[in-house]
């Protein structure tokens, strides 16, 4: 398997790329504006040197004509070693060259770069005279100097370029491990998170203004996991206490029961009650699952137009026997419409009422009120719950006071299943209780 190249090494190759970049740009922007500086150098000295030639060199048309020019030309030559000349007729026939081994005149007039025998000119040709037969000067130029010290800027420039990026390499190595430091520390941080060390978080203070959005991320997901992981661990803890009632009442009624011999009908009875154990146990298994099914968000409710005062009706009237028996008066007020399912609306609404009845007193009310939005409040009088305790009715296996669970069909699990079912709707549901009475608000509106 090939090794993955770090983020260190990739930063500190960028930066020396970027470096190498900019530095063999700047050298071969200096190396050509020095070598135009050179050239426009070189044709003023060349133009000044030809104006003081032309003088020895008036009405030069034969070769017999320069022959009495020469003496002047050698005197005027001796004083410019770096200087050479050539004299040709209008055909290319050399008349007179200063100096041998001066490369062949060039095809075209003006100045022009040349080479020959270790040694770079810089020429210009000119017509001594208008006309296409005039004998023509070509003045050579050693620039020798000028190309070894443009030679030795290339060489510097590459020497910079490479230098430069063997440098800033090192140095951005250098930078890019010190500004990732953040990043290994949130490493070894996060590497040491557990179930057992959920509780630890980054340090946000210490982060720089980059990182800092990212350690409160990883420290908000951590506090989401913590509180899932909590709830996990009261759930199953709570499951492991809710079934070992009845399991155990099975158990010892099972083996009350076969002690010894009995009649038909004492077993037949010992099977019923076997069998509302059971029942209860099958209700807060269902129970479990809906939630856990809520939990994955894999509640998909329908989207049915109900009158919601047409459902509420319905189940008054249902629950209408079992007020009566508890002196409990029901009251619905107002009307509302929801899209939705109707089953788990229903249920909703069913637990909610269930609780109602069960904590409202002899001669108290249950009153279901409707409003646009669309919100349903179900309120019933009686004892306020505490405040600390209005936070935690939607916990699972929650009840307010434990003393009055019947190790039935009241498993705590009727709120939470209330409140999922109206999540699953896109709706929220509130709990206030003060002075005589307790509503819950099952609100709509945000939908």
């Amino acid at each position: 398997m090939r090794r993955r190249i770090s983020l260190t090494s990739r930063l500190a190759l960028l930066f020396a790329a970027c470096t190498a970049a900019v530095s063999l740009g700047a050298g071969l922007v200096f190396n050509q504006a020095s070598e135009q500086h050179f050239i426009e150098l070189d044709q003023q000295l060349l133009a000044s040197r030809l104006s003081l030639l032309r003088r020895h060199l008036t009405d030069v048309g034969t070769q017999a004509d320069l022959q009495t020019r020469l003496p002047a030309l050698h005197e005027e030559l001796s004083h410019q070693a770096d200087l050479s000349v050539r004299v040709t007729s209008g055909n290319g026939a050399t008349w007179f060259e200063s100096r041998a081994g001066l490369p062949p005149a060039p095809s075209s007039t003006g100045l022009n770069t040349l080479h020959a025998q270790g040694t770079d000119y810089r020429s210009l040709a000119v017509a001594l005279m208008p006309g296409s037969a005039s004998p023509h000067l070509v003045l050579y130029l050693d620039i020798t100097h000028h190309q070894h010290f443009l030679q030795g800027m290339q060489r510097l420039v590459w020497l910079t370029v490479g230098l430069s990026a063997l440098v800033t390499a090192l140095l951005g190595g250098w930078a890019a491990r010190s500004g990732l430091r953040p990043l290994r520390q949130m490493g070894r941080i996060t590497a040491r998170v557990s179930a057992r060390s959920l509780t630890t978080r980054l340090p946000v203070e210490q982060m720089p203004a980059e990182l800092a959005q990212l350690a409160d991320s990883l420290n908000a997901m951590l506090q989401r996991l913590d509180d899932a992981f909590q709830r996990l661990s009261a759930f199953s803890a709570d499951i492991a206490h809710e079934l070992r009632t009845p399991l155990s009442n099975l158990l010892t009624h099972t083996q009350v029961t076969l002690t010894r011999p009995r009649s038909l009908d004492a077993y037949r009875e010992a099977l019923h009650d076997n069998l509302e154990e059971l029942q209860a146990m099958a209700q807060m298994i269902n129970d479990m699952l809906f939630l856990a099914k809520a939990d994955q968000g894999l509640l998909a409710p329908g989207d049915t137009p109900l009158a919601l005062h047409d459902e509420v009706d319905s189940l008054l009237e249902y629950y209408a026997l079992a007020a009566e028996e508890a002196a409990v008066q029901l009251t619905r007020e107002g009307q509302a419409w929801l899209p939705g399912d109707r089953t788990m609306l229903r249920r909703a609404l069913c637990n909610l009422l269930d609780n109602a009845l069960r904590f409202t007193p002899a001669g108290g009310q249950v009153r279901i009120t409707l409003a646009a939005g669309p919100s349903i409040t179900v309120a019933n009088t009686g004892s306020a719950i505490e405040a600390t305790a209005l936070p935690r009715l939607f916990d699972r296996f929650y009840r307010v006071d434990p003393s009055r669970h019947d190790g039935g069909e009241h498993a705590g699990l009727g709120l939470a299943i209330t409140q999922s079912i109206v999540q699953a709707h896109g709706g929220r549901i509130q709990v206030a209780s003060e002075s005589d009475w307790t509503r819950f608000t099952l609100d709509f509106t945000g939908r």
